[in-house]
């Protein structure tokens, strides 16, 4: 492999992976998601799913990763040639495309507020941000240039490589988000009435669980740290054999667990001061964020920091999304690069318009009763992502050969050959019951 495809340290590995969804994974969709879904019950049930069925399957795509050094489709065509085993890289790739179509809404949206913010036209400008959030989605025109100017940051990244783009955005981006979310829960848990809000969010109410909840907490725990789709196929491709699989695995998903209590805590005790409903659903961030900084000397800068870096959080997410399209495309040619960046990243724009416009003009095009924005989201999240989340564990713990997989497994640590029967166990049994059982649940067939 080219050794510009490949990270410069482990520290730059770990950035982007965890970068890669902490901008909307953690900040802006567990937040609502959780609030819609019990508060402390699913936050327990997120954290069961993501320790006990994220963790191994993020380690069984380091493995299919590395040991090929191949992109998310030729990984699988490396190791089962021939086989409709590549069809789990392929639909990786178009569950990839789909979930950038109509995130980069999203991403949009954060570009919009971020003007409106540093025009002074968005903390102190009205007594209803809800309304305002509305009217902002809800445009025939606005939505629709924020998208556009997210996609083209992150093609602009995307195209300039992993050691230049993808891996020096994220050094800078990740920690300086990480620092000013500590100063927002601070105040956040200084307002009157927040502690009503921690405890939504810390003490579960199994009451208000239901199998779409715990199917929703399986979707969450897979997008936060971008499992069942090959994005982590595709960035442990770039890593070298002397680092530990475990070590990365668990420092990842520590950090995106950390970084959506934190979102929790944030939030939540702001909503409940503010007098909002937690179930307030995708704007629930765009209508406390201002409400929170109103009250802050000097807050519409702080707003205005604060956006930039949720910006920058967000496009990491988006640079690992069209990065793993890409690198399908290319297969490691570097000459190739920038001409597929900006083809397929225009491609997406033009298809993720429809989902911009899906709040307004086109609200009235529904699939079982859901906008298509919402639609496309539970269609990846709590479809598409655990169904390639069950196709790997079969993959890498009946496929693939078990020497090759214990020898990738324990490169670069010396304790790993303790896990091994462990982690072996739980891709072959425990997960794929689990994942069958919620699926059959939340269908009416259990």
């Amino acid at each position: 492999m080219n050794q510009t495809n490949q990270w410069t340290s482990k520290l730059g590995f770990i950035m982007a992976a965890a970068g890669s969804a902490v901008g909307i994974g953690a900040i802006w969709k567990f937040p609502y998601v959780a609030g819609t879904s019990g508060g402390g019950a699913f936050l327990l049930i997120f954290l069961l799913f993501t320790l006990l069925i994220g963790l191994p399957l993020l380690l069984a795509e380091f493995v299919i990763g590395r040991s090929t050094q191949k992109d998310a489709i030729s990984a699988y065509e490396k190791i089962a040639p021939g086989t409709a085993w590549v069809w789990i890289g392929r639909l990786g790739v178009i569950t990839s495309f789909v979930i950038l179509s109509f995130y980069s809404v999203v991403g949009g949206w954060i570009i919009l507020y971020l003007y409106r913010s540093v025009t002074n036209q968005l903390v102190g400008s009205t007594d209803d941000y809800a309304a305002l959030f509305n009217d902002t989605i809800s445009s025939s025109f606005s939505p629709v240039i924020g998208q556009l100017l997210f996609m083209i940051i992150t093609i602009v990244v995307v195209a300039k490589g992993v050691q230049n783009g993808i891996e020096k955005a994220n050094k800078y981006m990740f920690p300086a988000l990480f620092i000013l979310f500590i100063a927002l829960i601070i105040r956040s848990l200084t307002l009157d009435g927040a502690m009503e809000g921690v405890a939504f969010f810390l003490n579960p109410d199994f009451t208000k669980l239901t199998s779409e909840s715990i199917l929703y907490a399986m979707g969450q725990s897979f997008f936060a740290i971008s499992i069942g789709i090959s994005i982590m196929v595709t960035y442990s491709s770039y890593l070298n054999k002397e680092e530990s699989l475990q070590r990365s695995g668990g420092m990842i998903v520590g950090l995106n667990i950390l970084v959506s209590i934190f979102a929790g805590l944030a939030i939540f005790p702001a909503v409940f001061s503010i007098g909002l409903e937690p179930t307030a659903g995708p704007g629930l961030l765009f209508n406390v964020l201002p409400a929170v900084f109103e009250q802050i000397p000097f807050g519409g800068l702080f707003l205005t920091i604060f956006l930039a870096l949720f910006l920058f959080a967000t496009l990491t997410s988006a640079f690992s999304l069209l990065e793993t399209i890409v690198a399908a495309v290319t297969k490691g040619n570097n000459d190739k690069r920038t001409k597929a960046s900006w083809t397929l990243g225009i491609l997406i724009f033009i298809v993720g318009v429809p989902s911009a416009l899906s709040f307004g003009v086109l609200s009235d095009i529904t699939f079982g009763g859901k906008i298509l924005f919402d639609a496309l989201d539970y269609l990846t999240l709590n479809i598409l992502m655990p169904f390639g989340a069950l196709l790997i564990s079969f993959f890498v713990s009946y496929r693939m050969d078990k020497n090759a997989v214990y020898e990738e497994f324990i490169s670069g640590s010396r304790t790993a050959k303790y896990l091994f029967k462990a982690w072996m166990i739980l891709l072959r049994y425990i997960i794929p019951i689990v994942i069958i059982i919620v699926y059959l649940h939340t269908f009416g067939v259990l």
